[in-house]
């Protein structure tokens, strides 16, 4: 069972954890919130009932060896590098070792010692028939940073995946709503609540995790400006959806300012003066674990990517 309280720590808000794993060792992880200490510990107590319920303790790795099934030591490599890389990415590795990866190499038999580049070229081959190159790439991309990490800890002589061609990247075509297509759909969600994400998503070209990661303090009113910094994205993490809020974009590109349309300026005081109403209105009722977000409902719901 994990246990857990809050601390503060140069005027923020941590979320202490407490537990005890298999070998009886107690374990005190520190997770910050963001929260600045002042005005927040309403909000601080709603974060800390949502990472005690959703924290999963690091799964205990087994002693790693060269003798070991290649798909076995997928599967411990992922325990590994779990804790060292964002979420979003560690999401996108397991995926691809579950479903894909990690099945092939174990009815081959392979060991991690014996594992050939030919093995792997055989693999890409095979791939090539049911999904497109891009797809093989990213394979490959996890396959060899698994190997780089047996590589620096002594478990193979050689990065084999370094030895395989990679197919060639297909280009992506993106598909775009014309202008008759766009006012098509601004008539479907006219008056619900899909309107003014969409609106806003349609002229600004922002991503829909962008969209729904739009806070007040991204809005300048005064100069009139958007800055895009902040996204919330769904994604899957051991079976079970997640959802995540990080506070950069995915590239630096990605952090960009827009102007404030004049018109998108209206809209968004009027969605901003009725939050405060709603507040008022519901009380204690009102969800305040996300406050500062622009989309939410009228109980303070965060809207789903």
């Amino acid at each position: 069972m994990v246990s857990g309280h809050l601390e503060t720590k140069k005027g923020y808000y941590y979320v202490v954890l407490s537990y005890v794993d298999v070998n009886g060792r107690r374990h005190r992880p520190w997770i910050s919130t963001g929260l600045p200490e002042k005005g927040n510990k309403r909000k601080a107590e709603a974060e800390l009932a949502r990472i005690r319920s959703t924290y999963e303790p690091p799964k205990e790795v087994e002693d790693l060896n060269s003798d070991m099934p290649f798909a076995d030591y997928l599967l411990q490599w992922l325990e590994i590098v779990k804790v060292r890389v964002k979420i979003a990415t560690y999401c996108s590795y397991e995926n691809m070792v579950r479903s894909t990866i990690e099945p092939y190499f174990r009815k081959k038999g392979y060991t991690l010692r014996g594992l050939e580049a030919r093995h792997i070229q055989q693999f890409y081959t095979e791939k090539l028939k049911t999904v497109k190159p891009n797809s093989v790439i990213h394979y490959h991309a996890v396959i060899h940073q698994a190997l780089k990490y047996a590589l620096k800890t002594d478990l193979v002589a050689q990065n084999v995946a370094m030895k395989v061609d990679r197919p060639k990247k297909n280009d992506f075509q993106p598909v775009f709503l014309d202008a008759a297509e766009l006012q098509k759909l601004f008539t479907v969600i006219k008056g619900t609540k899909l309107e003014l994400p969409v609106l806003v998503a349609a002229f600004y070209g922002l991503r829909r995790g962008e969209v729904i990661g739009l806070k007040w303090d991204a809005i300048d009113f005064e100069r009139g400006a958007i800055t895009i910094k902040r996204t919330v994205t769904s994604i899957q993490v051991d079976g079970r959806e997640r959802i995540i809020e990080q506070e950069s974009a995915k590239t630096k590109s990605s952090m960009r300012t827009l102007p404030l349309v004049g018109s998108f300026r209206e809209y968004f005081l009027q969605v901003k003066e009725a939050q405060e109403l709603n507040k008022k209105v519901c009380g204690n009722c009102y969800n305040y674990e996300y406050d500062g977000y622009v989309f939410v409902d009228e109980l303070g719901e965060r809207m789903r990517p």
